[in-house]
């Protein structure tokens, strides 16, 4: 039986099966096994992580625990919670309509925010007009319709992930920015932020940057140094405002003090470093890399949830939930009658009942004639289960997107 325990409860020779850790930025750490030496404890404990999951069933068990299932039944009622409220930006247009112009922009972007990181890795001249411009082309099309630009962040290689990191981040900090309705200067800082918040790897090594295993710990030292360097290198460029500075220099830090690079604690932390902190962490841990397959935007969510308060900042968290929905647009969700769908429309009344588009029917393992859904109108009998991974059922949600 798979449970869930505090750090405090860990001993020798339990055995673990998720380390519950992947707010850890560059996580390459084992997640499974037999603990054998105190010392593992310790360094698990240093990192931060309050709780881990133990297989009971593989090692020696606790009475200090709760089963996965519980926690799991509590985060699906949180997540229900925090989607209570309406989405807090409209689309203009339809999604279709938009989806072409996101194309661009989102193409344009992996391009721009590339050329950048490596003119600067050179030394050459470094232009940021265009970063500039590339900002506010983002901000208008998540307010035309944020739907497109935000489900081409479920379409992406692993291959390719830093730029496209680099761009969804922006994407959701935008979006994050204009549901908490930040002036629009304040927001255009913002997304430069994020844009390039990762700009200081390119002072990292490949070896360890692009290394597909783990990281020993001086590796994982020589990788956090990307933060303070990403802080630097935009201190000095001519053209970045402060808040581009902050959020891009904040976005590892976390509300115990175990983030980095400077270690801040609770208030210490901008409200715009706990925002892109909250993106980071969604934006990573939905993410297919080379050492991590990445979780469904739900369970996402979840997990945004069940570690708020401690590394997250919890208000923060529900807002955003409710900014993206419970089922973000690009999500696959089962429903009762056993078809799976693409959410391609999220709710403006109900996030729970959104524009779904159905391929596939689980019962019968077969594909069926593609329909669109709107499940909140009247004689619609279907209802979310649950949102599944699409690797599950070899589905690529890319073409029922448009």
């Amino acid at each position: 039986m798979i449970k869930r325990i505090p750090i405090s409860a860990l001993k020798v020779g339990m055995y673990i099966s998720d380390l519950n850790n992947d707010w850890i930025p560059h996580n390459t750490q084992r997640r499974r096994g037999v603990v054998k030496r105190e010392e593992t404890i310790e360094k698990i404990r240093k990192m931060g992580v309050q709780f881990v999951y133990i297989d009971a069933q593989k090692g020696a068990d606790t009475q200090d625990s709760e089963t996965a299932e519980e926690v799991e039944k509590r985060n699906e009622a949180a997540l229900q919670i925090a989607g209570e409220q309406k989405p807090g930006i409209t689309p203009k247009v339809s999604l279709s309509e938009e989806m072409a112009v996101a194309l661009g922009i989102h193409s344009e972007a992996q391009e721009l925010v590339g050329s950048f990181m490596n003119s600067a890795k050179i030394g050459a001249a470094i232009d940021i007009a265009p970063i500039h411009q590339l900002a506010d082309e983002l901000q208008n099309s998540v307010t035309r319709n944020a739907n497109a630009l935000g489900c081409l962040g479920r379409i992406r290689e692993k291959d390719n992930y830093l730029l496209e990191h680099s761009v969804n981040l922006s994407v959701l900090m935008t979006l994050f920015g204009q549901y908490r309705k930040l002036p629009d200067d304040v927001l255009h800082q913002t997304v430069v932020g994020a844009l390039l918040h990762d700009l200081g790897k390119i002072l990292t090594p490949d070896e360890v940057l692009h290394k597909p295993g783990r990281l020993s710990p001086e590796e994982y030292e020589v990788m956090k140094l990307h933060a303070r360097h990403s802080r630097d290198i935009l201190s000095a460029t001519e053209g970045i405002g402060e808040l581009t500075v902050i959020t891009a220099a904040q976005h590892h830090e976390r509300l115990d003090g175990t983030g980095y690079p400077e270690g801040l604690k609770g208030d210490q932390i901008s409200v715009y470093g706990r925002m892109v902190a909250i993106t980071d962490v969604y934006d990573a841990i939905t993410a297919d890399r080379v050492y991590h397959r990445g979780m469904t935007p739900t369970q996402g969510l979840k997990k945004l949830l069940e570690w708020s308060g401690s590394h997250l900042d919890p208000a923060l968290v529900k807002q955003f939930i409710r900014c993206i929905g419970l089922y973000p647009v690009g999500s696959l969700v089962l429903l009762d009658s056993g078809r799976l769908g693409v959410v391609i429309e999220i709710n403006e009344e109900d996030q729970r009942l959104p524009v779904v588009r159905v391929m596939y029917h689980t019962k019968f393992r077969m594909p069926i004639t593609v329909t669109t859904i709107n499940l909140s109108k009247a004689g619609s009998q279907d209802r979310i289960l649950r949102a599944v991974d699409p690797n599950e059922y070899r589905i690529d949600v890319r073409k029922f997107l448009s």
